[in-house]
């Protein structure tokens, strides 16, 4: 059981991995198919827009995942951890707002398409397509939800991966000092 929450919890990296990897593939393809044989295969550039739309709306919702998302937050630098959490939250609150209104715009919009709205060269229903908004935005939702759960009721503080990387080469050059001082001595 521990794997599958594992997984789940990942779900949004795991689904973005396979999509770059067919993305850029399929563009490989066409780029040797251009250059070396002189022709084009029309429905790739098509699938790999698709597919690219997808890739970035799943990567926003793992973004919100790993609390990667830019925020303004210099200001809640300046604040106690505890009171920087709660205005944390309570932005989050107006997002999670935001993501249930343009969930409901979204399947109100795909319900509405005809079906002969269709994929140029590749024939699909645009619907089809278009499901990539509401399903991203409610999984972006509980990834918001996942991650205030973590933060105030857990007391684990999910921080973005790019400050960890920082913080990590701050204190290895900071280590790195340490023992350079002490061989000088």
């Amino acid at each position: 059981m521990p794997a599958l929450w594992s997984f789940l919890d990942k779900f949004e990296s795991h689904v973005c991995r396979i999509l770059l990897a067919v993305f850029v593939s399929l563009l490989f393809v066409q780029i040797v198919a251009r250059q070396l044989f002189g022709f084009s295969i029309t429905w790739i550039e098509e699938l790999s827009v698709i597919l690219f739309v997808w890739f970035a709306y799943f990567g926003a919702s793992y973004a919100a995942r790993i609390a990667a998302h830019n925020r303004v937050s210099f200001h809640l630098n300046a604040m106690s951890r505890h009171k920087a959490r709660i205005i944390e939250a309570a932005g989050d609150l107006f997002w999670i707002a935001f993501n249930i209104v343009f969930i409901w715009h979204s399947i109100e919009f795909i319900s509405r398409l005809k079906p002969f709205v269709k994929a140029q060269t590749l024939g699909w229903e645009m619907r089809h397509v278009y499901l990539a908004l509401p399903i991203a935005f409610a999984l972006m939702t509980l990834r918001i939800l996942q991650v205030n759960y973590l933060k105030l009721i857990r007391g684990v503080d999910p921080r973005d991966p790019d400050r960890v990387e920082v913080d990590d080469m701050i204190e290895l050059a900071q280590n790195e000092q340490r023992a350079f001082d002490r061989e000088k001595r």
